[in-house]
């Protein structure tokens, strides 16, 4: 197998970086957060957050691209994760790439979660040639969907699905499921 040297990418406040040991620290504080994990299954405590950094660290090496950390460029500072990534498990609309984001409460409500997706979406359709992204999260989750919508991905009711990692009846186990396509007129 053929190393592809990860991939930076940058937009005028932001930095989406390979990840560094020194992410770790800011990074389980993001997991552990309430409000930041409202919608996922779980908060992570610092051993499955580190798990979790090395998994997306090495699909990065792997393929020189996934889910960036991001830095903000004015502070140095580490505020979460925006990128690509394989969707990996069946459901009516994969095999599929998903764009997706977390980032710290600190960081919200400043337009960083659509600054760092539309880098990661013009890295997708120029730099890889892919014909179509999507991004999915718990029917709830309006900040990001408010997100997918500001980067002009559609939303078909008749997508939806339930997540085929939680259980039925989970809360969460509804989601919405937005595309993008690369060419949006064809």
């Amino acid at each position: 197998m053929a190393f592809t040297p990860p991939a930076e990418l940058s937009t005028p406040r932001l930095l989406l970086r390979p990840w560094q040991c020194s992410d770790l620290e800011a990074f389980a504080r993001l997991n552990a957060d309430p409000a930041v994990m409202e919608h996922l299954p779980a908060r992570l405590d610092r051993g499955a957050s580190d798990a979790l950094a090395e998994r997306l660290g090495e699909a990065m090496t792997r393929d020189g691209w996934g889910l960036w950390a991001v830095e903000e460029r004015a502070t140095s500072a580490f505020i979460g994760f925006t990128g690509l990534g394989r969707t990996s498990f069946d459901a009516h609309f994969t095999p599929a790439v998903e764009i997706g984001w977390r980032l710290a409460r600190s960081a919200w409500g400043q337009g960083y979660a659509t600054e760092a997706a539309a880098a990661a979406v013009s890295f997708a359709f120029d730099a890889l040639a892919l014909e179509e992204l999507v991004s999915f999260t718990a029917a709830g989750n309006h900040r990001s969907r408010a997100v997918m919508e500001r980067l002009h991905m559609t939303h078909d009711p008749r997508d939806d699905f339930d997540h085929p990692r939680l259980p039925t009846g989970h809360p969460l186990s509804r989601h919405a499921l937005y595309r993008l396509p690369k060419n949006p007129h064809r």
